[in-house]
């Protein structure tokens, strides 16, 4: 009699989770957003794929070692900007903050609520053999413009200038300031930006929305999404680059030591991957999940509906699974170097491995450090850091700039789906955390996992009408700030 009282009372439990689940699974849907009207841009179509081509041409490559660095370029890049958009620089003022830092502010009817649209104008080298047209020749070949910055991010950058100089035919006031910073050292985290910014703090300027390079519409990037995604970062990871140093009394490779020092810490590699850190579930991503989910299909939004039971569920496909999904729950590690020996039968005195970190909201440079000799548990290996930076604030998304900036996403691209993500890389928008809480991460563009993958690689390119899209979106922007 009790076992069936025990039974009875196990379904009716059970009974009643299944229904809790199906029914919240059930409830999580899309919210009904407006329809938004966006009116039909007309746009100087060759001199932007021209201006596109020229600012290409200029060989604006960083480099920490400045002797590698071409400053000609540089001042060539910026004498065409001059050049090629007369209207902004005779309604703005220009000031050349630190290196390669370029600060325009264009007066609005009120200094209340400014904005900033930023962009880097370096990039990064070329590897020449691996490309199938010149790296800087700035073609134009099959609706596309060739060429190192094509999509980072001279495009962005082309794409705010063009708008502002079409705007500004018009006889264009924002509403309230508008500032355009630009930076030539974004690449190699250069002092330009924070110098822009704490020239921005000295006088007293607290933007009410930043927006810069960051996440693109996409397509195929969530679990059971198929509908175009607008991703807008709304928070960076830090990053953390480690160095590992194990020392030893060297000798000859035929009379080996019961474990070398590369033993050792290939064994420390072994324990930092099996021991990952702990799921950190960040607002940016639970923003995220809250959003994308509602449009996945039943058994994913089952999941997404539901964390507060399939966490540990969703926890364990991302650790299984790597990729960008786990690095969006937990800080990463990546070895990326290992040294030893020069030569095969010498046992190296001192051998060393570098590791990468990207930093969830949450750790910081001196806990992820600590955590990670921890992990290792050898105190004998020496552990030094070699940069790091904290992750970024997470900015709001419940205020107008938030507001506005979907709105003006929605109109140039009607069927995606606006929403929150963590962005993993680094940009120089991090650096405007320290005086605002609305700083945004979205390349107006949309981007397939091909036109990705040249980011930073060989044949980048840009269709023309992926620009003209950008120019459009930079158009309604302006006009709503």
């Amino acid at each position: 009699m009790i076992g069936w009282i025990i039974a009875g009372s196990l379904l009716a439990l059970l009974t009643i989770f299944l229904a809790v689940i199906i029914i919240r699974t059930l409830r999580f849907r899309p919210a009904v957003q407006p329809a938004e009207q966006a009116d039909e841009i007309t746009l100087p179509q060759d001199k932007i794929v021209d201006d596109m081509a020229e600012m290409l041409r200029c060989k604006t490559v960083s480099n920490r070692d400045e002797a590698l660095v071409d400053r000609a370029e540089f001042e060539k890049f910026i004498a065409l900007l001059a050049e090629r958009f007369p209207r902004i620089h005779a309604a703005c003022t220009l000031q050349k903050i630190g290196k390669t830092g370029l600060l325009y502010r264009l007066a609005g009817q009120s200094r209340a609520e400014p904005t900033v649209l930023m962009a880097h104008y370096d990039v990064v080298p070329v590897n020449a053999e691996g490309w199938s047209k010149p790296a800087f020749d700035g073609l134009v070949e099959n609706d596309c413009i060739w060429g190192r910055g094509a999509l980072d991010t001279k495009s962005t950058l082309c794409g705010v200038l063009e708008a502002l100089e079409l705007l500004l035919a018009q006889n264009y006031q924002p509403k309230n300031d508008l500032y355009l910073s630009f930076s030539g050292e974004e690449e190699i985290d250069g002092r330009s930006c924070p110098e822009i910014v704490a020239h921005l703090k000295e006088n007293g300027i607290v933007p009410a929305m930043v927006l810069d390079e960051g996440g693109a519409v996409v397509q195929n990037v969530f679990p059971g999404v198929k509908q175009e995604c607008a991703l807008v970062g709304v928070a960076e990871k830090g990053s953390l680059n480690l160095n590992f140093t194990l020392h030893s009394s060297g000798g000859h490779a035929s009379t080996p030591p019961p474990h070398t020092v590369l033993g050792r810490l290939s064994q420390a590699v072994v324990r930092m991957e099996r021991s990952p850190f702990p799921r950190h579930l960040t607002p940016p991503v639970a923003g995220m999940f809250d959003t994308l989910g509602r449009h996945s299909n039943f058994v994913y939004r089952m999941i997404f509906a539901n964390l507060w039971c399939f966490l540990p569920l969703l926890d364990l496909i991302c650790k299984k699974s790597g990729g960008e999904l786990n690095a969006m729950m937990r800080t990463t590690v990546a070895v990326t170097r290992m040294q030893g020996s020069d030569a095969y039968n010498v046992l190296p005195p001192k051998a060393s491995l570098g590791i990468n970190m990207r930093l969830m909201g949450g750790d910081t440079v001196e806990s992820a450090q600590a955590y990670l000799k921890k992990v290792i548990a050898d105190e004998e290996i020496e552990c030094a850091v070699v940069s790091g930076m904290n992750p970024s604030i997470c900015s709001r998304t419940d205020c107008a700039a938030w507001d506005t900036l979907q709105k003006a996403i929605r109109q140039t691209w009607p069927e995606a789906i606006v929403s929150p993500y963590l962005m993993m890389a680094c940009s120089d928008s991090r650096h405007y955390c320290a005086i605002t809480d609305r700083v945004y991460r979205f390349s107006a563009m949309r981007l397939s996992k091909e036109e990705r993958g040249m980011i930073h690689g060989n044949d980048e390119r840009i269709p023309i009408a992926t620009l003209l899209r950008t120019v459009e979106f930079y158009v309604r922007l302006l006009r709503m700030i």
